[in-house]
């Protein structure tokens, strides 16, 4: 392993990367999540074109208002009167402060065009490093350790490796989120569902490390 970098450099890499992202967006970033909006990019445009038409909470809010009001109509409210030698109650300030609540547009996900760079930043990273370090040459296996410990027949391992990707894909699904996402970023915020997600998948990925090395 002395041609890659030290882990407490890909740690505090990777740490660096993550806060940044966090504080410039107040996002959490996530492989599958942006590789999921890029291929729908159809749907997410729309969706982002939709949003710029409410640009804060107020317009929203009067949108809201209008629809109800066209499909349930109008409803005319009196005040309750007061009692006979008491003044009417003071109207209370009904206008929400600006820290009380989030505004919509922060809850909204990050641009489209922002996960279609990540996406492209990952591959001409790697590329990059790659050619950088003089290992780069195309390869169609995965390498003398699989061809060891699972198989070296080419059907079987392209077979294995689809089916493979297909259970990755569906769990990534199921959990709400990859390794980025519920590693990085989750576990970083201490969100339970993400410490959770990320010990099972890990644990996982240890006892099938093990069966494949010293058993099978």
């Amino acid at each position: 392993m002395s041609d890659y970098w030290p882990w407490w450099a890909g740690a505090i890499g990777l740490a660096l990367v993550t806060i940044n992202h966090t504080l410039t967006t107040d996002r959490s970033f996530g492989v599958s999540s942006a590789w999921d909006r890029v291929l729908h990019w159809r749907r997410e445009r729309q969706l982002e074109e939709m949003d710029e038409e409410f640009t804060d909470d107020q317009a929203l809010a009067e949108a809201l208002a209008a629809a109800t009001a066209e499909h349930f109509g109008t409803v005319a409210s009196t005040p309750p009167q007061a009692p006979y030698g008491m003044s009417p109650p003071l109207e209370a300030d009904t206008e929400p402060a600006a820290s009380e609540s989030p505004a919509a547009t922060s809850l909204r996900p990050a641009p489209l065009v922002t996960q279609a760079a990540l996406l492209i930043s990952i591959f001409l990273g790697g590329l990059i490093a790659a050619v950088t370090s003089g290992r780069f040459h195309l390869r169609y296996d995965m390498g003398p350790g699989f061809r060891n410990v699972v198989t070296a027949n080419p059907a079987t391992m392209v077979a294995l490796l689809f089916v493979g990707g297909v259970l990755v894909g569906f769990g990534t699904r199921l959990a709400g989120g990859c390794s980025s996402g519920h590693g990085l970023n989750g576990c970083g915020r201490l969100r339970p569902v993400s410490i959770v997600a990320t010990a099972v998948f890990f644990g996982t990925a240890v006892v099938v490390s093990f069966l494949l090395w010293k058993v099978i």
